[in-house]
């Protein structure tokens, strides 16, 4: 797909892959969202996965999670905020389908903590429906964008474009809601 295709080459046999922190909800600089209560929504995040989910045939969250390995929140910690995640998404109308997350620390040498493929691809091993050739990742870093290169998969900048972007990302957007308002026009 090339950026004149998109968005309109997209549909419901295609899967949305989307980063979790400045994605979803509010970036914590230089911290970790620990808990629900440190959990704060990105403005329009919740309508628009609900706008998302009647687009896209499957939405799946990859998140690196390195606080864990720092001793800063358990494992049940981050299951605990991703239970509260998916009940207000389920509530607000949208849908996902699965959550992984790399609990590594940077020089773990795994090949799940983006800018590694792993996550995406464990996604697409575990998952049939899931064709990497029609996958968009959604992300605000430069590891989200290297990790979909490295999938093979296309990719949305959330934040200002770097001239250091993959050759991958289709385009770069202030945030998850100017996204879904794309699909709307279609």
């Amino acid at each position: 797909m090339n950026r004149s295709d998109f968005p309109s080459k997209i549909d419901a046999h295609w899967t949305l892959f989307l980063d979790r922190d400045g994605v979803l909800n509010e970036r914590i600089v230089d911290g970790y969202v620990r808990n629900w209560n440190e959990w704060v929504w990105n403005e329009g995040v919740l309508e628009a996965i609900a706008s998302l989910s009647k687009r896209f045939g499957r939405l799946v969250i990859v998140t690196n999670q390195r606080g864990i390995a720092r001793g800063l929140y358990t494992e049940q910690d981050l299951e605990d905020v991703h239970t509260h995640m998916l009940a207000d998404i389920k509530a607000a109308g949208g849908r996902i389908q699965a959550v992984y997350h790399c609990p590594h620390d940077k020089d773990a040498g795994c090949n799940c903590r983006k800018p590694q493929p792993g996550m995406l691809l464990r996604a697409a091993r575990e998952n049939a429906h899931i064709d990497l050739k029609k996958a968009l990742m959604v992300g605000d870093s430069n590891s989200d964008m290297e990790a979909a290169k490295a999938a093979k998969v296309h990719a949305v900048f959330i934040g200002k474009m770097h001239r250091d972007l993959p050759g991958n990302v289709l385009t770069a957007l202030p945030d998850l809601a100017t996204f879904a308002r794309l699909f709307e026009t279609e």
